[in-house]
């Protein structure tokens, strides 16, 4: 049975690339165009894997990340973010929220910058899934 990847991104091209990237290298994509609607979904469909951005409107990618990984349900799924926001700006607001918040949230399984080359995404997630 397909492993299913869900991917959060309030971009409708994004969505559509990686979906489409992953239905034809074998997942079942699933998309979500916000944090707050990509919680749910992770919660309702369990998936191997969730695809995420960070920039995004209603619930914003850090705060749907530390979610994830916070809640016991969820922390398992590894996560990859791909945003326009540089790796080292993400990591920074983590330490940042981590201090703020004392407690600290484990790096994400990946991390791309956009825009994701369809090889990177792919290598990066055959790595991740095996």
């Amino acid at each position: 049975m397909a492993k299913k990847v869900l991917v959060v991104d309030d971009e409708l091209d994004i969505r559509v690339f990686m979906t489409t990237l992953l239905e034809t290298s074998g997942y079942k994509p699933i998309a979500a165009e916000d944090g707050q609607q990509g919680l749910e979904f992770a919660r309702k469909h369990m998936p191997a894997l969730i695809i995420m951005d960070i920039m995004m409107p209603k619930e914003s990618g850090i705060h749907m990340y530390r979610e994830l990984k916070n809640d016991p349900g969820l922390k398992a799924i590894p996560v990859i973010i791909v945003s326009a926001l540089s790796k080292k700006t993400f990591f920074h607001s983590q330490k940042v929220l981590d201090e703020y918040e004392g407690e600290r949230v484990p790096e994400p399984a990946a991390y791309i910058e956009k825009p994701p080359e369809a090889d990177e995404l792919l290598d990066t997630i055959h790595q991740i899934l095996g």
